[in-house]
Formats: C-alpha cells, structure tokens, sequence
C-alpha cells in the first residue's frame, strides 16, 4: 500500500526525445576530428621542427667538425712555422757565425799583407846596394817573399864557409827576419852543372853536398848570429836540379849558383791527437 502512495505522489517525468543522445555522439566525433585534425597539425609542425632541428644540428655538427679540422691544419701550420722559423734563425746564427769569422779572415789577412809589405820594403831598404848591383833579387807573390843571393856575395868559389862580406850580407838580413812572425824561412842552396873540383871531391863528391852545406851554414849563422828563431828556420839542398837560367853562357851560371831564402806562411802545428793517430803502432 505504502509503495502505491508515493508512486502516486510523484510528478510524472518528461519524456526524453530520441535525437538527443544522436546529436551528442555527433558533437563528440566532431570534436574528437577537430581535435584529431589540430593535433596532426602540431604533430606535423613538431616534426618539421624537429627535423629543421636535427638538419641544424646535423650542419652545426659539421661546421664545428670543419672547425676543429680547421684548428688543427692552422695547429700544423703554426708548428710548420715555428721549425721554419727555428731553422732560419739557427742558419741566420750560422751565418752570422761565418760572417764574423770572414771579416775576422780578411782582417787578419790584411794585417798579414800589411806586415809582408812592411817586410819587403824594409828588406829592400837593407840590401839597396846588393840590389842595385845586381846580387840580390828581390820578388814577391801569392804572399811570399823570395830573396835569391848570388853565392859569390857569401861564399868563395866551391867553399861553403860563410866569407867577412857574407856575414855582414847576412847580419843586415837577419836583422829583417828575426821580426818576422808566422813565416818559414826556407834556406836552399843551388849550383850550377859543374861538377865540385878535384879538390874539393874528398869535401864534397857531388853538387848535392856543396848546396846542402852552403844552407846550412847560411840558417846556423841566422840562427847563431841574428837570433831568428830556429824553429822557423830550414835548410834544403837543391844541387843543380833547379835552374833559373841557362847554364850555356857564364851569366846564366852565376845566377844558378845562388843562395834562395824564401819567406812562406807558417803551417798550423798538429794537435797532440792527430800526432797520435799518425803515429805507427
């Protein structure tokens, strides 16, 4: 009874229209295409941009590569450069080196020329009478200085004892020479081809002995009596194998028969080490 009452009390409900559930569906697939159609929109532009993104970073990429390749080649060049110029300031050292020691050369061989003039001149203005007459030449060349005596001014024919007019000759010349520095005096003793006389055979057997004599007595008495350093003196020997004129006529003969001391540059001494290496075992 109860259930019958209230059923009766209740307003009575409208009734739904049919279209209404129809038109929602319809709203929703409209919404969800809109939806859809905005979203592959986004999607569409996301992607581009994501692409356009990775494009650019894919450029950067090689930009930064090309950069780093860049950096290293310039990296190489510089270090090139560096041994370049490392090189060219070791060869400018070098050659600033020769070039000091060049003009170190040419001063010094000026000086020495200087000194050799000094030298020649000063030899001609002791032996001026000797020239004059024709019994002492005097020459120089390639930086030597060659004084050849006629052996009558020094010796009496086949003697090679030194004569009172030899000595003072001699005095006057190792007056010149013993101021000589860097030089070797060379003594050589010549003849002509006449062979030494009977009387003196038992002396001297062959022109070979009479030059040698006649040299050395002329460095001992350089050495002895003019104080010129024996170390820079030498005698040698030459008999009649260098002739400077002919032996055909008695002038040509006179002119063979001389005493020849050249003047020539002093050769470095060996170093202890090259001594030894030479030396036999």
């Amino acid at each position: 009874m109860t259930d019958s009452y209230w059923d009766k009390q209740q307003p009575p409900q409208p009734k739904r229209t049919s279209w209404v559930p129809w038109l929602t569906t319809v709203l929703v697939v409209l919404l969800a295409g809109v939806l859809a159609w905005f979203g592959q929109g986004a999607y569409s532009d996301l992607q581009a941009r994501a692409n356009a993104a990775d494009a650019e970073a894919l450029k950067a990429h090689e930009r930064a590569k090309a950069a780093e390749q860049a950096k290293q080649d310039v990296e190489a060049r510089l270090a090139a450069l560096d041994s370049e110029k490392s090189q060219l300031s070791t060869q400018l050292n070098q050659l600033s080196t020769e070039r000091d020691q060049l003009s170190q050369a040419v001063q010094e061989k000026d000086a020495e020329l200087a000194r050799l003039k000094a030298t020649y001149q000063d030899l001609e203005e002791k032996m001026k009478a000797e020239i004059a007459d024709g019994e002492i030449r005097l020459s120089q060349a390639e930086g030597r200085i060659q004084v050849d005596l006629v052996d009558k001014i020094l010796f009496d024919s086949g003697e090679a004892s030194i004569t009172e007019r030899g000595a003072g000759v001699l005095t006057r010349l190792g007056a010149v020479l013993v101021g000589v520095e860097g030089r070797t005096i060379q003594v050589s003793g010549h003849t002509d081809d006449s062979p030494p006389s009977q009387r003196l055979a038992a002396t001297f057997p062959t022109n070979w002995e009479l030059s040698v004599a006649r040299a050395v007595n002329v460095v001992r008495f350089l050495q002895e009596k003019a104080n010129v350093p024996a170390r820079r003196l030498m005698a040698a020997g030459y008999g009649e194998t260098h002739p400077v004129a002919t032996n055909a006529t008695p002038k040509g003969r006179a002119r063979n028969r001389r005493i020849e001391i050249l003047l020539i540059p002093e050769l470095p001494a060996a170093k202890p080490a090259e001594l030894s290496s030479d030396s036999p075992k």
